[in-house]
């Protein structure tokens, strides 16, 4: 199941070393074959999820479906498609009857601590469901909150503590970031490293370090080294939405 990351270990050197401008361009792209996968997040009034929960959820989610049983099988057109080119994700948020109606969408399901996000699997763009496009996509802020400790054996997902993000934009941001983890383990060969965490249910502690924490393990001046010097993966943004292109926006820590 883990082949379906292959394309993206191949290209995740390759696409660090870019400049910022060529990660934004989208000149090579038909518009009508651009995919993303829909990451639902589910933000009732009363009472809202704890905002590093819900991150924690969506991270985990996402790779759910990049490795679960179905992405070899009658996932795998979609899946494989998407992954060949930009790793897009669109969080959306949900409460009620609409949270109910994504249920029935290919996808996989994960809470964390009582918050829950759901990952779909990527559908183009013009053809997404009525039940996803009638979402907002705005809205998705949520009060920081303090994390415990984290569990032994996670990966550690850092935020970018320079850069406001929403609780949206985290979510795809953590996702990506889950998504080049196993890629790059896979790519290793350390199946069972991959299989402890899947059993875990791919947890994840996702934390705002201090400024100064964050400046001192940034591999920005050789970030395409990170991995093999000190097992982070970089994602770093196109800049479509909320950041400049080029930004790292969460570094990664294998488990």
């Amino acid at each position: 199941m883990t082949a379906i990351l292959d394309p993206l270990a191949e290209r995740y050197a390759s696409w660090l070393t870019r400049p910022a401008a060529a990660a934004h361009d989208t000149s090579d792209e038909d518009p009508e074959r651009v995919r993303a996968m829909p990451v639902v997040l589910r933000i009732e009034r009363d009472p809202q999820p704890d905002r590093t929960a819900l991150l924690e959820a969506a991270a985990a989610a996402a790779i759910a479906v990049c490795l679960a049983p179905e992405a070899s099988q009658e996932w795998y057109p979609e899946l494989s498609d998407w992954v060949s080119g930009r790793i897009r994700k669109v969080s959306r948020r949900a409460r009620g009857a609409h949270w109910a109606a994504v249920q029935d969408l290919p996808g996989v399901t994960v809470e964390v601590d009582g918050a829950q996000a759901r990952a779909l699997i990527p559908y183009r763009v013009v053809e997404t469901p009525k039940e996803v496009s009638r979402l907002q996509i705005s809205g998705s802020e949520l009060p920081a909150s303090t994390p415990g400790p984290v569990p032994e054996g996670a990966p550690l997902l850092w935020l970018n503590p320079t850069v406001p993000m929403t609780a949206g934009k985290a979510a795809a941001q953590v996702g990506h970031g889950t998504m080049l983890l196993a890629a790059l383990l896979h790519a290793e060969g350390d199946q069972a490293r991959l299989d402890a965490w899947a059993a875990s249910g791919f947890r994840t502690a996702v934390r705002t370090p201090s400024a100064a924490d964050w400046a001192a393990v940034n591999p920005a001046a050789a970030p395409d080294e990170a991995w093999r010097a000190h097992g982070l993966a970089v994602v770093r943004d196109a800049g479509f939405t909320e950041v400049a292109p080029g930004t790292v926006t969460v570094l990664a820590r294998r488990p």
